[in-house]
């Protein structure tokens, strides 16, 4: 297998395609209409909650610039929310390279768009194990797995991709983009990278050390045979 080894990239990417599902939506009214203050021409695509609450936030501006996933896909959301954002144009998007004329051709095969910064974070597994009488059936069906791959994907590609999994990071990002007319730094996204990994990983790092302290009967008690 050959891996994609990359010699040239932008130092400043422009923002100009969003991609936001997120359990916590602390910030999001002051820091969504901020971004479009600085880049008016920013498309978001979004998901089920954060759609509504972004539309919400917006209004009537919401219909030039706010998009559903499932509008862009072409997939609607599965029953309970189990598929939302595993699709090939929203991973092409976060994972392509600037300067890859293959991936650009990728991109335009597909009508697909560079995303250029995710606005991510996840339902607080913790909380969910730590209410009582939690069984191995609740635990597990509170184990996100879109989210996750989409927040490493674009902290993958911090070559051109913001991942921001904490809203405390808001105001950075604005003040920057200010700076440098709508554009983020890669001192940033590397910054932002590190720590989007450091996240997903604790995140892991909770269910596996929830799983590993349950025996099997505790998993076989929850259904039938």
């Amino acid at each position: 297998m050959s891996i994609n080894v990359v010699a040239k990239i932008d130092y400043l990417v422009t923002v100009k395609h969003v991609l936001a599902s997120v359990f916590d939506k602390t910030g999001l009214e002051a820091f969504i209409p901020e971004l479009l203050k600085i880049n008016p021409e920013i498309k978001i695509f979004s998901t089920g909650g954060t759609y509504k609450r972004i539309k919400e936030i917006l209004g009537e501006k919401a219909e030039s610039c706010l998009t559903q996933v499932s509008s862009y896909t072409g997939q609607p959301e599965t029953q309970g929310g189990l598929v939302k954002t595993l699709d090939f144009k929203i991973y092409l998007g976060l994972l392509t390279e600037t300067y890859n004329d293959a991936h650009n051709d990728d991109i335009k095969r597909t009508g697909s768009v560079h995303i250029d910064m995710v606005i991510g974070n996840l339902y607080p597994f913790k909380d969910t194990i730590s209410q009582p009488d939690v069984t191995v059936e609740q635990a597990r069906g509170n184990i996100d797995i879109g989210g996750p791959c989409m927040i490493r994907a674009a902290a993958k590609n911090y070559l051109r991709v913001a991942s921001v999994v904490d809203p405390s990071d808001y105001e950075s990002i604005l003040s920057e983009m200010k700076a440098n007319k709508g554009a983020i730094s890669l001192e940033l996204r590397y910054r932002l990278a590190q720590k989007a990994f450091e996240y997903t990983a604790v995140y892991d790092r909770t269910i596996a050390d929830f799983l590993g302290s349950r025996a099997i009967e505790d998993v076989m008690e929850c259904y039938t045979y």
